[in-house]
Formats: C-alpha cells, structure tokens, sequence
C-alpha cells in the first residue's frame, strides 16, 4: 500500500457536549481549518501529521478520527454501496484488521449489528478486489472503523485514537467520583488560569482540575504520556511522524513557568492518590495538596480563584448531605471575596442553597451526567 504524503484528510474530533467551542479553538490554534461543527464533533482539514498532533495536543477532545466520507443512507442497500465507494485502501492494507462498530440515532437504519454486518460486507468486498484476494488474516495493523448515522447521513470513519483521549494515562487510580480529565480541563480553561493567580480545588479527589490546569499553564502536551492507535499505521511513516511531533511537545513545555495550584480534600486516602496522580503526570512541583475541610478554608494574602467539583448526590452523599455542604459552602466562600469561585454540579438548585446566583452558567456534561457551571467573578457578596 503507497501513501502519497501530505494527504489531505477530514478529521473528526469528538468532545463531550458543551466542550465543542473550546475544542473549536484548539483546533483553531493547531493551525487547522475547521468545516462543521455538530453537537459533540468537530470535523476540520488536516494531513497525516496532523493525525498525532491532534491526539497529542487536543485537551478537550475524546477521539479523533479520519473521515472517509459521509452519504444518504436510508436502506441497507444505499448503506452498502456508499460504504463500497470509499477509498479504503488508502489505509487498510491486505493484512490489517478492520473491525467495524459505530451507532445510530433518528434515522431509518436502527439496527446496529445490522449496519455492522453491512459495512464490513461492503469493505471485505473493495479491498478483496483491490488486491485480488478472497481471505483477510486481519493480523497485521488495527484500524477501527465507525460508522455514525443521524438524520439517515451515514459518516464512515477510522478510529485514529485507540484509548479514549481523556484518559491521560497519569490517573491510574481514581475516587469514587472521578471527574473526566477533558471536562476537568475545561473547567480548568473558563476559569481562566494564570500565574500571579492561586487555583485552589478544595475539593480535588484524584486532583485532576490542579493536574489539568497546570498541565495547560506549563503548555505540556494532555497526551505526551501516553500512545495512540495511529502510532502504527503505515501513513505516519513508521513511526517518524510521532517521534517528531512528540519531540516538539517536549520542547514547547514551559520549564520556567511560575503558575501555583492548591488541591486540598477532607479525605487523606485520597490525597495520597492525587499525589501519585500528579506525579505520574510530571507537575507534582506546582501543586500543593493537603488535607483540609472546604468549609473551613481561609482566604490568603493574595489573588486566587476557587475552582471546584464537589459532591453532587450522585455516588458520594445523600441529597439531603449534599444540601447541606452547598449552604456551608455559600457561608464559607462569602469571607473568600474578591476571590473568583467556579463551581461543577448537576444540583439544579445550588444557587438557592449556595445563597447566591451565578454572574454566569454553562451547561456541560460530565460523562452522561448533565451539570451545570457556576460562575462568579464579579462583586462577590451574598444573599445570606
């Protein structure tokens, strides 16, 4: 199989919904030309390079993949002869493998398996034409193929991320109540992080909003630690094209930067995890963890902002323990002003029991959990 380089690609970046504006400008950033925009995806002009350098570099996307086409498909029949059209030999060799998964939403094709069947049938059947072959070994190089039906448009991509990108690899061990590192890192962003001013989670857990937030202050790359289902496939050349870019990661990251995190939790068992945590991802020497109740934090003589996800009822506490630490929050942070707080919950009342609305909110999720973002920057007094 001949690959010409500089292919010019479609990509596709997913993001958790609500994430699709900062994904936006990542991409923006990387030098890329975006070309739609949907609940949950992104889809952009790249090449190959670009392939690793958006998994490696992408914060707040959950995978990236290579798009191959998109086309009306209404029967199995249209499904079948769309899917046959597709170049896919541009990435599948004779020998690689090539499962298929993918989904279906309000559209007259439902049936996954079904569509699974077709769309394997249909690239089977290119590829052994193109290389005159009847039997695939599918042992050589993986390439995840995923469909995506809306509206009766059927989009045919390859998986170029393998693992989901949130997970960094330096969270081996998490609370109860893990926070998703991408939305973390969202939180983190709209914050509005910066060096003459503390992060203080009082409420860290695993201390994935410090580690996310100094992961971005220190411009290290979310992936640098890990590896990606591309850094096998035949158009990155053997692998040069990642050594390279993940050099040039190493290079960017910004040894002098003099940006300070505070992650605090009541919990020390957990603490311990968000050490190793922070450890694993190389930026333990900018947060400080200690243990300490968040209802009784104090402010410093200095700038800070408080950027939190504290429990919400949902696997740590009861409702009614819930409500109680949000009124207990609104007492404490009130002697915490000027600071900015920014605060994660799917609790649809927490501005009445925190004692104070919001100068702004944003709806995002985490995982399938809908939530809410609390803002507060401007005068910070209360309605206790």
């Amino acid at each position: 199989m001949k690959v010409s380089k500089l292919m010019k690609l479609e990509l596709v970046a997913t993001c958790l919904f609500g994430l699709e504006k900062l994904l936006g400008e990542e991409i923006d950033a990387l030098g890329y030309k975006r070309i739609e925009t949907m609940d949950g995806r992104i889809t952009y002009e790249g090449d190959e390079r670009a392939v690793f350098a958006s998994n490696l570099n992408l914060r707040f996307a959950e995978r990236v993949f290579i798009k191959l086409g998109s086309f009306s498909a209404q029967s199995f029949e249209e499904l079948y002869e769309g899917t046959a059209a597709l170049p896919w030999e541009n990435f599948i060799g004779k020998n690689d493998a090539f499962p298929v998964k993918g989904h279906a939403l309000r559209s007259a094709l439902f049936s996954v398996p079904d569509c699974q069947s077709i769309v394997k049938k249909a690239v089977v059947n290119r590829l052994a034409n193109i290389y005159n072959i009847r039997w695939f070994a599918e042992e050589r190089i993986k390439y995840q193929i995923e469909f995506f039906i809306f509206k009766n448009i059927a989009t045919l991509m390859i998986d170029t991320s393998g693992i989901a990108l949130h997970k960094r690899g330096y969270r081996i061990e998490a609370g109860a109540a893990p926070l998703r590192e991408t939305l973390a890192a969202a939180v983190a962003a709209i914050s509005r992080p910066r060096e003459d001013v503390l992060l203080w989670d009082p409420f860290c857990g695993s201390g994935t909003i410090a580690i996310e937030a100094a992961l971005m202050m220190t411009n290290t790359a979310p992936g640098i630690a890990r590896h990606f289902a591309c850094e096998k496939f035949d158009i990155l050349a053997d692998g040069v094209i990642a050594k390279e870019e993940r050099a040039k990661a190493f290079a960017a990251i910004d040894q002098d930067c003099e940006f300070e995190a505070y992650a605090s939790d009541i919990d020390p068992a957990v603490l311990e995890i968000a050490k190793q945590n922070a450890e694993r991802a190389g930026v333990d020497d900018r947060i400080k963890f200690f243990e300490a109740d968040a209802r009784k934090i104090k402010k410093l003589d200095r700038r800070g902002t408080i950027v939190c996800n504290p429990p919400y009822g949902e696997r740590l506490m009861t409702q009614r323990e819930v409500e109680k630490l949000y009124r207990e929050m609104g007492d404490a942070f009130s002697a915490l002003s000027p600071w900015q707080i920014y605060v994660l919950t799917s609790a649809e009342n927490f501005q009445t029991l925190y004692g104070r609305r919001a100068d702004k909110v944003r709806k995002l999720y985490n995982g399938m959990i809908p939530c809410t973002l609390y803002q507060y920057f401007k005068n910070n007094t209360f309605n206790k």
